[in-house]
This record gives structure tokens, sequence and C-alpha cells, in this order.
């Protein structure tokens, strides 16, 4: 099962046909399950440019499973040490989202479709953190 980050999405919708965004295709065609959580929900509908964009990508998105934090506060606690564990090797995570889009695949045991450096730069550290690789 995979969690699909904004960095595919944005990608995907905007219609680029190229790797990765167009490994969609395949995902979907294969029927492998795939969702999002509230974050990439959020973000995503941010993008809209106007409203009626807003309705059909909430009304697209919708449409898929959505990933909750599983333990509550213990979850950010979590979240946050990823964050450590990786500055402490050396590597520094630019976005509180996606540390939290982590551990929420980790707590799922889902694979992260991305196109996004920080979860390249964290599953080196934190082994947990299982990256979808077609």
């Amino acid at each position: 099962m995979i969690l699909v980050d904004t960095s595919i999405l944005i990608g995907y919708l905007k219609g680029k046909n190229e790797y990765p965004f167009n490994e969609m295709d395949k995902i979907i065609d294969n029927d492998i399950p795939y969702g999002i959580n509230n974050l990439i929900y959020q973000e995503i509908l941010q993008g809209a440019r106007n409203q009626k964009e807003f309705n059909l990508l909430k009304e697209y998105l919708n449409t898929l499973p959505f990933y909750e934090l599983k333990f509550d506060k213990k979850s950010y606690e979590n979240a946050a040490l990823i964050n450590i564990k990786c500055r402490e090797q050396g590597i520094t995570i630019r976005s509180t989202i996606d540390l939290i889009i982590a551990e929420t695949a980790i707590e799922h045991n889902l694979c992260i479709y991305h196109d996004d450096n920080d979860y390249r730069n964290m599953s080196k550290i934190i082994k947990e953190l299982k990256l979808y690789n077609k």
C-alpha cells in the first residue's frame, strides 16, 4: 500500500507525462492501493487556482483512503525524533509536514511515493521508512 505525497499528486494532476508522475497511471491501472493523509489533502487543495478547481480536487481526493496518525501526541513526538535522528547524522529535513507524513507512513506500514529529497534523506537514517520504487 502506498501513501502518495503532494509532490507526486501535483505533477500527476497537472498532466506531467514523465517519471515519476506517470507512474501513477501504472499504480491506478494495476489497482495498487494508495491514499493520502490530511496534510497532503490540505496542500493539494490550497494549490487550487479557483473555487471550481478546488471543488474538483476535493471531489477526487475524497474518493481516496485517508491515513491518520494513530498515537495522538506520541505520533508527533515520533515525527520530532525522526528529525533529531536525521540531524544527528548531518541530514537536515526542511519540512515539518514531511516528517508528519513520514510518521503516518511508518505507523500504517505504507510506502511513500514521492518526488522529494526529504524522504530520500530520511530513509537513509530511518529504516522503518519505506519508499515506493517502481
